[in-house]
């Protein structure tokens, strides 16, 4: 083939190989624009898809709290009278009737002092006394003689067989026997109430029990220095009664306010299961304690068995009246964020978010006092996009109920 024919040859293949690159090209190009087209098309019908779709949700009806808190609270048991046996008399223990863990009654004798010293002063006393009578008694002879003396002295006067100084100083010295005579009764009464306190000191040498009760306490044995001194001397016993027993503790201040005497009280012990005793709250401070925002409550509980003893730690189950009206809200409806605590309501498929506030957290429920009412339908684990306003639909398999 010569020079002049192989020339044209290669100019149309290279145009042939041009033609076939741009080809290559424009259809690379077109099939990249169908595809980036496609994609497009999908998203944009995912996003119309994503907007008008209607999320399906759980809901529960929200429910009025009872009538009735039932609240379990601490306390401590006392006994319904306690006191300390003092001596009132002076002197030396010779004889002891109790000790610890006895139980007497009222009126039971439990110890006897001795003290000879009180025995000279009660015979001094009545000696006293017998001459401070014989003093008045004589007293009243003279003021009878004066008496009599000064009548006389007045008839004669007038006759002139007396002179007029002589009825004066008659008539005067009988008024001074008069009060001589009312100064010596006043002697022998105060000799009498003198002698009666040393007899009254006398009777407090037997001390007895001023109540039925138990000696929890003994401080003293026979030989032993009693001192009637009630500011420094230590008690003889400790008695407490305990046929009734009291129970004290502290009621918060938000169930204060319904707490009334009367109330009924359950009252367990731990080393008593099984066992409820009943009680009564008969007591109220109808003052809180400053500091804790409590009421110290009083509860009679009867225990006529003994089984029960002062200074138990138990538990007490109060049935408090409620006050302030609340509802409440299952736990999972709550919804924690930057607007605080809320709760989703659904009314006629749209969603309204509500400022709650809750009272008190029982685990599965919240006690809430305002932002939703009584048969409020909200969402159950509501999802972290949800706005106020968005529509929802109730799940045909909802099985959520209100307890």
């Amino acid at each position: 083939m010569s020079a002049t024919t192989a020339l044209p040859s290669r100019r149309i293949g290279r145009r042939i190989v041009g033609i076939a690159f741009l080809a290559l090209l424009v259809g690379g190009v077109l099939m990249g624009s169908w595809r980036h087209y496609r994609q497009y098309n999908q998203a944009m019908a995912t996003a119309v898809e994503r907007r008008d779709q209607v999320p399906a949700v759980r809901v529960q009806a929200v429910r009025a709290s009872d009538d009735v808190i039932v609240v379990s609270l601490p306390g401590t048991t006392l006994g319904y009278e306690t006191a300390n046996i003092i001596a009132r008399a002076s002197g030396y223990i010779t004889k002891r009737l109790v000790d610890i863990g006895s139980r007497v009654k009222a009126g039971d004798l439990l110890v006897e002092i001795t003290a000879p010293e009180l025995d000279h002063q009660i015979a001094q006393a009545e000696a006293t006394l017998l001459q401070a009578r014989a003093t008045l008694a004589q007293t009243e002879a003279n003021r009878e003689l004066a008496r009599v003396t000064s009548a006389r002295s007045t008839e004669l006067a007038p006759q002139g067989a007396a002179t007029r100084q002589q009825a004066d100083n008659d008539r005067l010295a009988y008024r001074a026997q008069q009060q001589a005579v009312t100064a010596q009764e006043a002697t022998v009464k105060a000799q009498e109430s003198q002698l009666m306190v040393l007899r009254q000191q006398k009777t407090y040498q037997k001390v007895v029990a001023p109540f039925d009760g138990v000696i929890t306490q003994r401080n003293i044995d026979i030989g032993s220095l009693a001192q009637a001194d009630a500011g420094s001397s230590t008690p003889l016993f400790i008695m407490v009664h305990s046929d009734v027993i009291r129970v004290q503790l502290y009621v918060p201040q938000d169930q204060a306010f319904g707490v009334a005497p009367g109330a009924p009280a359950a009252v367990r012990v731990p080393e008593m299961p099984g066992r409820v005793l009943a009680g009564t709250v008969t007591r109220l401070a109808d003052a809180l304690q400053p500091g804790t925002r409590t009421l110290l409550t009083e509860i009679d509980v009867a225990n006529p068995d003994g089984l029960l003893r002062p200074g138990v730690y138990c538990r007490i189950e109060l049935k408090v009246p409620r006050r302030t009206p609340s509802v409440m809200v299952p736990g999972p409806a709550v919804i924690f964020n930057q607007a605080g605590l809320q709760a989703a309501v659904v009314e006629n498929g749209i969603v309204h978010l509500r400022t709650i506030e809750v009272v008190r957290d029982f685990g599965t429920e919240v006690e809430v006092s305002h932002g939703v009412a009584a048969g409020d339908k909200v969402i159950l684990n509501p999802g972290v996009g949800l706005l106020d306003g968005a529509r929802v639909r109730i799940r045909d398999d909802n099985v959520a109920r209100s307890p």
